[in-house]
């Protein structure tokens, strides 16, 4: 099996290995954290909605500023707006990932009582959290900070450009596809910034950037499939489904989990098999426990973006595992599940 690094911020599904996604992320310049022992886990009473809620809640003020950080994604892509007033103190965060993903929690959620301090954080030491402080920005309705995202994406310092091409797939600007055509194009984008164009491209739904979503869908390494996936999710047309579906007889467990969990994002449920397999055939058995804790997370992740009956019985038990990001992703799962079957205001 081939695995190699990959790209992004620390983020929900990445905080143990290169796997990423859940939404977005950016590429991570090194906070210089040491390991940091995490506080013994206690069991969490109550029905899941409200464990999850309090998973997230203490993911937010936990000191390993990895959780911190996946704690922020998980507010921005269940929409709990109500975590926003925890959220908003990391704007201040010591770890430049954290201020990051912070930041992309203001602008994901609009979350304009924090309009102050997120433009604060446009004169922050690190460009990275700077160009996230100006998507934040941009997405409270002030489109002008638009340009200053394009101009990173031409950024030297290649995290730099990772990351501003990331912004500019979520922008949801088609105006942004000419510079993410540029920076795939340019002879001095690393190879994570190409994989991050193809991506945002993707997000932004131009077609004809599938052949290169195929091209990571058969590379030889397993993260380059996980990414293929995500960006096929993204452009979410039939044939990227189908092309997605074939992934879910892949050699590599993760690539398979990622890739049902993905078509449950996209409204199949085709993928249930292969997690339903994870416990009847007991296939964390051999594992490491780093392996092992790897694949609950995105078993928990599938399971949240498929829900089906069947598959939804098994969170409670995930929301009290050892695992801190096990956790976190189950909670993202549960509230997922919470929010979509919300009655929607006329």
């Amino acid at each position: 099996m081939h695995i190699r690094a990959l790209l992004r911020f620390v983020s929900i599904t990445c905080v143990l290995t290169a796997a990423c996604g859940c939404q977005p992320a950016a590429q991570n310049p090194s906070s210089g954290q040491s390991d940091i022992i995490s506080p013994p886990f206690q069991p969490i009473p109550g029905d899941p909605p409200t464990v999850a809620r309090q998973i997230v809640f203490d993911g937010l003020m936990h000191p390993d500023p990895r959780i911190r950080s996946n704690a922020a994604e998980v507010v921005a892509m269940t929409g709990e707006v109500r975590f926003m007033p925890r959220v908003q103190p990391l704007l201040r965060d010591p770890t430049v990932p954290v201020r990051f993903l912070a930041a992309l929690a203001v602008g994901d959620l609009q979350y304009s009582l924090a309009r102050d301090d997120v433009g604060v954080l446009l004169n922050d030491q690190d460009q990275n959290v700077r160009i996230a402080a100006a998507y934040a920005l941009m997405k409270l309705g002030q489109p002008g900070y638009f340009q200053v995202i394009r101009d990173a994406a031409a950024s030297p310092d290649q995290t730099v450009r990772a990351n501003a091409v990331l912004l500019l797939g979520k922008s949801g600007q088609q105006e942004a596809l000419r510079y993410l055509y540029w920076t795939l194009q340019s002879t001095d984008s690393a190879d994570k910034v190409m994989l991050q164009a193809v991506e945002s491209i993707a997000m932004l739904k131009d077609v004809q950037i599938y052949p290169k979503l195929w091209a990571q869908l058969i590379s030889a390494y397993a993260d380059d499939r996980i990414v293929g996936i995500r960006g096929m999710g993204a452009l979410g047309t039939e044939e990227a489904r189908n092309a997605i579906a074939t992934l879910l007889d892949d050699a590599v467990l993760e690539v398979r989990l990622a890739a049902a969990a993905q078509l449950g994002k996209l409204g199949q449920t085709t993928g249930e098999p292969q997690v339903q397999a994870v416990f009847d055939k007991n296939l964390l058995a051999n594992m490491d426990p780093t392996s092992a804790e790897r694949v609950r997370v995105w078993t928990a992740l599938a399971i949240g973006e498929i829900a089906t009956t069947n598959l939804l019985r098994r969170l409670p038990d995930m929301l009290q595992d050892p695992s801190n990001a096990v956790r976190l992703a189950a909670a993202k799962g549960v509230l997922l599940v919470e929010r979509r079957r919300q009655p929607r205001m006329p």
